[in-house]
């Protein structure tokens, strides 16, 4: 019995060990997409927020955000998310009339998502009237 309590034992310590660690990014959004839905042009100014927290034990830094186009403009934010913490990235779509299916890559040094890259997308529809 003893040497079973050890070998369970040893066996927590291994696998605390190799829980992950450092920042980690998780966001709010369901499937870190954004639906716009349908919207008019002439009362919306395009902008939504991604929040998201840092579930890690480590600052979280957002190195970059960048868009598959043009119209799409994202900001980060400029400092460290600390552990516990909440942080935007905020989207202004140039509201362009038509369909909207844009993706907006964030690079982080989050260890819980591969190379600490993120896709969000932004979904819907811009009418005129």
């Amino acid at each position: 019995m003893r040497k079973f309590l050890s070998l369970v034992a040893m066996l927590l310590v291994t696998a605390a060990s190799f829980a992950q660690k450092g920042p980690q990014i998780k966001f709010k959004a369901m499937d870190n997409t954004i639906d716009y839905g349908t919207v008019k042009k002439s009362t919306d100014n395009g902008v939504r927020v991604f929040e998201f927290v840092n579930t890690g034990d480590q600052p979280l830094v957002i190195t970059n955000a960048k868009s598959s186009c043009g119209c799409t403009v994202p900001s980060k934010p400029e400092a460290p998310v600390m552990p516990g913490q909440t942080g935007k990235i905020e989207v202004k779509y140039n509201m362009n009339p038509g369909k909207i299916s844009k993706v907006i890559t964030v690079e982080s040094n989050a260890t819980n998502v591969d190379n600490g890259v993120v896709a969000l997308k932004i979904k819907g529809e811009v009418i005129t009237e």
